[in-house]
């Protein structure tokens, strides 16, 4: 059984920036590629920004791209999001979650965390 703990939420005003942690326990690592969710009041979880299992290849949504970047730390079995130029948008929370690429289409496993939660100020 996979466990994810997600971190590094808060508040922040916009322009400002934030830096997400997900630590991955139970099953190795670097078997996963390794993605990013949000949802916000109101709407559904969707899909942020995910990398490959070796950190070779990551693909984002539009509204995050060159603002947001994943990564990850096999050694530390952690993944991690940066998060630059957040605006109120953004606000939400944040998950992690363990899965697989199909060519370059993310497909999540039914594992995830307790979410971290971004506050965005104007």
């Amino acid at each position: 059984q996979v466990q994810l703990v997600e971190s590094g939420g808060g508040l922040v005003q916009a322009g400002g920036s934030l830096r997400l942690s997900c630590a991955l326990s139970g099953r190795p690592f670097n078997m996963y590629a390794m993605a990013w969710f949000r949802q916000a009041p109101g709407k559904e979880r969707e899909f942020i920004a995910a990398i490959s299992w070796n950190g070779g290849s990551s693909i984002y949504v539009d509204s995050v791209k060159g603002r947001f970047t994943i990564s990850r730390d096999n050694a530390k079995s952690t993944a991690y999001l940066q998060m630059n130029g957040l605006t109120p948008e953004d606000t939400a929370v944040y998950y992690c979650n363990a899965g697989r690429f199909n060519n370059r289409d993310y497909v999540q496993y039914n594992w995830w965390g307790q979410g971290t939660q971004v506050t965005v100020s104007s």
